[in-house]
């Protein structure tokens, strides 16, 4: 399984609606509404690269007050449990 984290710039009038609507996105698992330097984050999930390229260019890009994307591909996850578990070895 692949992630992918998608920044998204969305129209100020429209995030609520932009975020429901990249959430009913096939390929999404999660949106966040934030405060900082972008309006929304998603959290992408497929099988493979091509199916990223998929879901934020033909779908999320095209969803109505999505004005800018920019998508990281995670090599790696942790998770609390993890972290805690390399710092436990020989216990």
């Amino acid at each position: 399984m692949i992630t992918a984290i998608v920044l998204i710039q969305a129209d100020n009038g429209r995030i609520p609606e932009t975020a429901q609507a990249v959430a009913e996105t096939d390929g999404v698992t999660e949106v966040y509404s934030c405060a900082g330097d972008v309006d929304l984050i998603a959290l992408v999930r497929v099988r493979d690269h091509e199916e990223i390229a998929e879901v934020v260019t033909a779908r999320i890009d095209k969803v109505p007050g999505v004005q800018r994307t920019v998508t990281h591909i995670a090599f790696k996850s942790y998770s609390r449990a993890d972290v805690e578990a390399g710092f436990s070895i020989g216990e």
